[in-house]
């Protein structure tokens, strides 16, 4: 059987991908990976850069190229027999790459390269790699003897099985709830767009009328916009009790379980290599120096934003009695009150604004900003195999026509299709003499579909996301470092990852930039000049709430991780609690559950480091300031951003990167600005 996951082809053949091919090519390359090691250590084996690293970033490229394509399949395209093979793929590349991380031998060959005389010969990208592994070796207990070499391997086993179990849950559970609506009375509030989504939805189904699901287009549009406050509360309950005791599915899926489990493990592996706890363990390899530091950030914003969340939520409540008669604010309630009130204070709403936002219109603008920033252009390709309709695949070329990567972009919300949006690597830059493989990147977002006579029209938090995630998509595929290891996003320290990804999300608010993105679908006028001043007017609205809801996001992380008692176990709840009264000046309901669907640290990489979002904010806030000062369509800034951020990856310490570029150290300021707490 010709297997399409063994082609080593430029692009996967998504198309001719089957649940039946993942487990045989997945083990064929585990084999050809644990054979081309033990050629790696054989004693004939020269201890140099070639022959070691070099060799290894070869064997794990060749795992990649079968892994990724079958890993974003499982996030975008589920199904039972698709779920059944990753996983058990899952643990046999978990079972391999935990034993090859405490592989004394391949250790040893890595440190002799590390030591000879003409180490400080290699260029800063190869250096990085050997100093990066040899951390990873650490960091993988390659230095620990039994029984805790192999309590540490069955711990990444179990936590592997768990982080895929507990995504898999939130999306089961999110799956399983819907409302179907045949009164269109009862969607009283909704924008025309937002009833076009929901009608979609039904027929999909194969139902009449409206059907309101989990999806992130559908939540959003009832919580915003139904005038119905039982439907509002419904629809709450649901999305916030997803995969927990509580709510309509109360302990079908339930992640609670799960959090115990991942929570102890984690710090158990942690003190086995010497840390005091998980949160430790997880700052070892990035930016913020130790717990302590990362504490004082999140607290001293909280200080600053605090007063000015009081202040907006009391104006709300105000609000809300005395033009909306609602005098008891429920959490169900915040949205659409914010919306109403939003839209009284300065004239503006959601609805005004999207039909300058129509999905094309943003790509074809997006596009045009980044030739001229970074001078690189993206052609649509027909030619690219896809997993689904709707994907879209690009080139992407230098300004001197070389093409140089690729990008496919998977952008509506739909069944099977985890929810959220994220950039992933399907293929890395590797220059294996004489060839290069171009980097190739996934972006995937969850925007509401086309209407059957009209094109999907974005929210601009919609535009943002998108931006933002192109930001991470320029990081991959902008990298001038020939080794995966440390080339593109990876090895970058996960506090600074996000820089580029936030710094992209300020082009969305420049003038400059909205003349290219903004186009109304219908009259294809551009955004008129009284509209984007009541855009800008309303930019900080609600600045400190948003702000205390990622300062609690983070905190919880943090502390959940750093103060982890074997005795007492994860005080799940009642340190989100703790955090709450200290963070937070409006309280969801008791039988609100976030933590049961908090994907980002049980099942991704955010596991004590949800704070590197603010952390990166205040490097990306900054780093756009010397674009407000220079031109935000600035050439030369842009070469110079593309050339010290994006280009070096982790050749060097996302620090020494950011004053390559500004020429300092970062000022916090312009983060301040951005929320409107300072001037």
């Amino acid at each position: 059987m010709h297997n399409p996951l063994l082609d080593d082809a430029a692009l996967p053949d998504f198309a001719a991908i089957r649940p039946e091919h993942v487990l045989p090519a997945v083990q064929a390359r585990l084999d050809a990976l644990e054979a081309g090691i033990t050629a790696i250590v054989a004693p004939d084996t020269p201890r140099d850069f070639t022959h070691v690293l070099l060799a290894e970033e070869r064997l794990q490229q060749a795992l990649a190229r079968t892994w990724a394509p079958v890993a974003h399949l499982h996030a975008v395209a589920d199904t039972a027999e698709l779920r059944a093979a990753y996983a058990e793929a899952e643990q046999r590349m978990t079972k391999v790459q935990a034993r090859l991380g405490q592989h004394r031998g391949l250790h040893e060959a890595v440190r002799a390269v590390r030591e000879r005389a003409d180490f400080a010969q290699l260029d800063a990208a190869e250096r990085a790699l050997v100093e990066h592994t040899l951390r990873d070796f650490r960091l993988s207990g390659v230095a620990l003897e039994e029984p805790a070499r192999t309590r540490f391997r069955t711990i990444a086993q179990e936590l592997s099985q768990l982080g895929t179990g507990f995504e898999e849950a939130v999306l089961d559970a999110g799956e399983a709830w819907h409302e179907h609506v045949t009164d269109e009375r009862d969607l009283d509030g909704l924008t025309p767009s937002a009833r076009d989504i929901l009608a979609g939805y039904a027929r999909e189904a194969g139902l009449d009328g409206f059907l309101i699901t989990l999806r992130q287009p559908a939540v959003q549009a009832v919580l915003t916009h139904a005038d119905n406050r039982a439907l509002r509360e419904r629809v709450y309950w649901a999305w916030n009790t997803r995969a927990s005791d509580q709510g309509p599915q109360a302990g079908e899926y339930d992640n609670s379980a799960r959090i115990a489990q991942i929570l102890a493990l984690r710090h158990e592996a942690a003190q086995l290599l010497g840390f005091a706890n998980a949160a430790e363990l997880s700052l070892a390899d990035k930016m913020a120096p130790d717990v302590a530091a990362v504490r004082a950030f999140l607290d001293d914003l909280v200080q600053r934003a605090r007063p000015r969340g009081r202040e907006e939520r009391e104006a709300l409540r105000a609000y809300a009695t005395a033009e909306l008669a609602l005098p008891n604010l429920e959490s169900w309630d915040v949205a659409w009150a914010a919306e109403k009130l939003r839209a009284a204070r300065h004239a503006l709403d959601e609805e005004q604004l999207k039909p300058y936002f129509p999905l094309p219109q943003v790509l074809d603008g997006l596009f045009a900003i980044l030739a001229r920033v970074f001078g690189i252009s993206l052609r649509e390709s027909g030619g690219a195999s896809v997993w689904h309709p709707d994907v879209r695949y690009a080139q992407v070329f230098d300004a001197d026509g070389r093409l140089r990567a690729g990008i496919y972009l998977d952008l509506y919300a739909r069944r099977g299709k985890r929810g959220g949006a994220w950039m992933d690597v399907c293929r890395s830059r590797f220059r294996d003499a004489p060839d290069t493989q171009p980097p190739v990147a996934f972006l995937t977002c969850n925007f509401a579909p086309p209407g059957r006579d009209a094109p999907a029209l974005l929210t601009h938090d919609d535009v943002q996301t998108l931006f933002h995630e192109m930001g991470h998509v320029l990081h991959h595929l902008l990298t001038e470092v020939d080794l995966p290891g440390v080339g593109g996003i990876d090895g970058v320290e996960w506090d600074a990852v996000e820089l580029p990804s936030q710094f992209m999300e300020n082009f969305a608010w420049q003038r400059e930039a909205l003349d290219l993105i903004a186009r109304h679908c219908q009259t294809h006028q551009p955004l008129p000049a009284e509209l984007y001043q009541r855009m800008l007017d309303a930019r900080h609205f609600h600045a400190g709430l948003h702000l205390l809801r990622q300062l609690e996001f983070a905190l919880y992380d943090l502390r959940l991780h750093a103060e982890y008692d074997v005795a007492r176990g994860p005080r799940t709840l009642e340190l989100l609690a703790e955090v709450r009264r200290s963070v937070a000046v409006l309280t969801p309901p008791a039988w609100q559950r976030f933590p049961q669907a908090f994907t980002h640290i049980f099942a991704g990489g955010y596991a004590a480091g949800y704070y590197g979002y603010l952390w990166a904010e205040v490097l990306a806030a900054d780093a756009f300031a010397r674009f407000a000062e220079e031109g935000v369509f600035n050439a030369a800034t842009g070469a110079a951003f593309r050339r010290e951020i994006l280009a070096v990856g982790a050749s060097r310490p996302a620090q020494a990167s950011f004053r390559a570029f500004r020429g300092r150290d970062p000022d916090p300021l312009p983060l301040l600005r951005s929320y409107g707490l300072a001037t």
